[in-house]
């Protein structure tokens, strides 16, 4: 073959296309990173029986037992003050809670924060649904139900007899909500 004729590392086109595939391997390793670090993990069901017998004090002081909400469906999100999704979705989840309290939804937020922040934001914008202090309790509660990376915003479908119907990391949207309330 002559010399001037077999393609080499400065060929144009042979360069672009080593250029493109370590490009697409690099953006596949970053998917698939990102995919596990965010991954919803497989429940136990022991943590799941183990949420109902819990109680959480309310930011007035009072305890929320989460037994009282067995028996119908519960959306329950975990959620902090200084989590920006978190307070960007509080709206929607408020929004869904009014419009379906009445056809027996219940929505709780869980904050992973300290209470002083969760009661001063709670004064600037009130929220319908009930809302409860978990703390360092919340986040291993989370963690157990499916929430490995332990990233807020977190939310948790329960159907009305206790089991895990649907989970999302991240902010819920209205089609989410939508979704979910046509599977419980």
């Amino acid at each position: 073959m002559n010399e001037s004729t077999a393609p080499g590392p400065a060929d144009p086109a042979r360069r672009g296309w080593l250029l493109g595939a370590v490009a697409a391997a690099a953006a596949a390793a970053g998917a698939g990173f990102a995919w596990w670090r965010h991954r919803v993990a497989d429940i136990d069901t022991a943590a799941s029986d183990r949420l109902w017998t819990l109680s959480f004090a309310t930011p007035q002081g009072a305890p929320l037992a989460m037994a009282g909400f067995r028996g119908r469906p519960l959306l329950l999100n975990f959620w902090a003050t200084w989590c920006a999704p978190c307070v960007e979705e509080i709206p929607l989840l408020d929004a869904f809670y009014r419009q379906n309290s009445a056809n027996g939804w219940q929505t709780i937020g869980l904050a992973i924060d300290q209470p002083s922040s969760v009661r001063k934001y709670l004064q600037r914008s009130p929220i319908s649904y009930p809302v409860a202090l978990a703390g360092l309790e919340g986040t291993d509660l989370s963690r157990s139900l499916g929430n490995q990376a332990g990233a807020l915003p977190y939310s948790v479908l329960f159907a009305a007899d206790g089991s895990v119907r649907q989970r999302k990391m991240g902010k819920l949207s209205e089609a989410d909500l939508k979704n979910w309330s046509g599977s419980s």
